[in-house]
């Protein structure tokens, strides 16, 4: 008998995290609008239809069947005080078996940057991904430069690990990145890398 997966929702301090609705597209685009030029300086090239009903649509039965599959967690950051949306935050690539490991990304919208928003957000999914989905390992990349990304990161408990030549093609480019992980079971001291 089909049973249908409860419905997925993280609180933190000011946000809740929940699965994107259809009703979230004019938010969403105009978030991901005001904000595309710094956005699309960390993201992979915008596709021409990328602000489109019908894309957003394909995002959200995406994210339903990703998450009742238990391949992926794409979730919405919407502020507790006033229901705005301020960014995504998607736990992918889930791989079950001895890995038990899963990789996460973001975005926020430019007016929510460095608020300590995405910290917060990463913190809520990390401790999910280890209490209720029985992973042991999260994994994230993000550019060199980005300073507030590695911040994030680290503030949210994960280590440097290294770099990946080539990883992603962002903006048009491969790009080299500099990769972090969080271990359920970590013995591992603060990461010794500095912000750049």
């Amino acid at each position: 008998m089909f049973q249908r997966r409860p419905k997925v929702r993280i609180d933190t301090e000011r946000l809740v995290l929940r699965l994107p609705l259809h009703s979230d597209y004019r938010a969403w685009a105009a978030l991901r609008g005001e904000s595309a030029s710094f956005l699309q300086h960390w993201e992979p090239t915008w596709a021409e239809d990328h602000l489109a009903r019908k894309a957003f649509t394909n995002r959200v039965f995406w994210a339903e069947r990703s998450y009742k599959s238990d391949a992926a967690l794409a979730l919405f950051l919407i502020r507790r005080e006033d229901q705005a949306l301020l960014g995504a935050l998607t736990l992918d690539n889930i791989r079950r078996g001895p890995s038990q490991a899963g990789t996460i990304g973001y975005w926020i919208g430019a007016r929510y940057a460095r608020q300590g928003y995405m910290k917060e957000a990463i913190a809520g999914m990390v401790h999910r991904a280890f209490s209720r989905m029985d992973l042991s390992r999260i994994e994230a990349a993000c550019l060199p430069e980005n300073v507030a990304s590695r911040g994030a990161l680290e503030k949210a408990g994960f280590k440097y690990e290294g770099v990946a030549q080539s990883y992603l093609q962002i903006n048009g480019r491969w790009r080299n990145h500099v990769l972090y992980s969080a271990l359920r079971h970590d013995r591992r001291g603060p990461t010794t890398v500095g912000l750049a």
